[in-house]
């Protein structure tokens, strides 16, 4: 059981090592950590995405998988992996119809009432605004929003850790 609370950012491109990372961080204080799984299942391809990442997680894992609201999941006194803030905003930003400001104040809700919660959570995040341009306007605020909720996040993070290449940068 783990007193106090401490906000881990784990951040960086698409297969940076962030995930793999984050797992052995979270074993490495923890003999049963929890994963908790952001991701909604929109579709049959994207149930079976989930299900052999939950099948990679077996003992000593314990899954939860919630698509917004996981400040209030008991898992006081845990050491939790939260994989991950940009499928996390996807969820904010279609049920609020792309609405930025909103899916921000939602956010740091979540996020302040994590911080009132004893554990360590390790927040997983991506850096999309370092690839391409993105073609739409739709694309673009979600662009900026991942941007913006990148920014909030690490701002109440106690650590903060860029992944580049496998290797993990301090930030």
């Amino acid at each position: 059981m783990t007193t106090g609370n401490r906000i881990v950012y784990v951040t960086g491109g698409v297969r940076s090592g962030k995930s793999r990372y984050a797992q052995e961080l979270a074993l490495s204080l923890s003999s049963n950590p929890v994963y908790l799984a952001t991701a909604r299942k929109w579709d049959t391809e994207f149930e079976d995405r989930i299900r052999i990442h939950q099948n990679d997680r077996d003992e000593p894992w314990t899954n939860i998988e919630e698509e917004k609201h996981f400040a209030a999941l008991p898992i006081d006194g845990r050491v939790v992996v939260i994989d991950c803030v940009t499928l996390w905003l996807t969820n904010f930003f279609v049920d609020t119809k792309n609405d930025v400001q909103q899916c921000l104040q939602l956010v740091e809700q979540e996020i302040l009432q994590l911080k009132q919660r004893p554990g360590v959570f390790i927040i997983i995040s991506n850096e999309i605004g370092m690839g391409l341009h993105a073609d739409t306007e739709v694309g673009r605020r979600f662009t900026d929003l991942q941007g913006w909720a990148n920014q909030l996040i690490a701002r109440h993070a106690d650590d903060a850790v860029f992944m580049v290449s496998g290797r993990a940068v301090k930030i």
